[in-house]
């Protein structure tokens, strides 16, 4: 099989397409056929070596998310068979680069992927996984009594965006912040107001929670109520211990039966989700300029 590899530390040039032989699903697993992969910013920061725990040696395979069809199973899985068309995540966090979604094939364990239900594209199905779990877990973290009003930094986003109509279906009033090009989609989520990113967000506050999505940091910190919560999608700077704020990073959890819930709620149309721009997967390289360069509304989604 054909993957893409990150061979070095460094801009988006050490991405490079390898070829691997195909992998055997184990006990326990499926071989799937990639059919979509997103190209997050965690992609980015694996290739530049800024990930939580440390940077991997190259040579590895990087990518989160994925959608296929399933062309073998291991010996006692009974759940799917060839043919089964799947959505799911590697757990990027735990395989570090010796299984990634940039690649042709892939043998996941059962536990990583949910069915894909008819009506939804592969690419729009692999843009669920990592983007809505952590939208959702965030949210669970606020803990946050009803109709609260909540904060989303990047609401154009991944994150975001669905961080945005998981808190307005809680019944939360929910203040998005969105480019000015975009504020058509993002108010269309149902939110109360669209704050233009460009806008001075001190003068929006105080709110009771942000979720930081982006993160701008010291920006969102400031809209945040004394006592507060701010929550993060990576490390931003301690805010003054004085205002008594809960200050908490929201890293990924894969919850199997949440993301079922999540690509479901998606092929309904109860949740929005949207594909900026398509690439093969031997134009990796492209892909992730696309992404560093930001302003990118939607995924970008690599395909066979």
């Amino acid at each position: 099989m054909q993957a893409v590899a990150v061979t070095a530390q460094g801009g988006p040039e050490v991405l490079q397409l390898i070829e691997q032989p195909d992998p055997v699903p184990g006990p326990g697993q499926v071989l799937i056929r990639v059919l979509a992969a997103v190209v997050h910013p965690a992609d980015v920061a694996a290739r530049l070596g800024l990930i939580p725990g440390g940077p991997v040696e190259p040579p590895f395979l990087p990518g989160w998310d994925f959608a296929g069809e399933v062309v073998q199973v291991g010996d006692d899985e009974g759940e799917y068979q060839p043919g089964d068309r799947v959505v799911g995540m590697v757990p990027w966090y735990r395989t570090r680069g010796a299984v990634g979604a940039y690649a042709e094939l892939i043998a996941a364990d059962t536990g990583w992927v949910v069915p894909l239900p008819d009506g939804l594209t592969p690419a729009a199905a692999a843009t669920v996984p990592l983007n809505a779990l952590t939208a959702r877990q965030a949210l669970r973290m606020m803990a946050l009594p009803p109709a609260s009003t909540v904060l989303v930094t990047g609401a154009s986003g991944g994150v975001g965006g669905f961080a945005a109509q998981l808190a307005v279906r809680a019944g939360h009033r929910v203040l998005a912040v969105a480019g000015r090009d975009d504020e058509d989609w993002v108010r269309d989520l149902g939110v109360a107001r669209v704050v233009p990113k460009d806008l001075d967000l001190a003068g929006v506050g105080p709110v009771p929670a942000v979720l930081d999505a982006v993160p701008v940091a010291a920006p969102a910190a400031a809209v945040v109520a004394d006592g507060g919560v701010l929550l993060t999608t990576r490390p931003t700077p301690p805010v003054d211990p004085a205002r008594r704020i809960r200050q908490q990073v929201v890293l990924i959890e894969f919850d199997q039966e949440a993301l079922r819930e999540l690509v479901l709620d998606v092929a309904s149309g109860q949740l929005r989700t949207r594909v900026a721009t398509t690439l093969p997967l031997a134009r990796a390289a492209e892909a992730h300029r696309i992404v560093e360069a930001g302003g990118v509304r939607g995924k970008v989604v690599l395909t066979p």
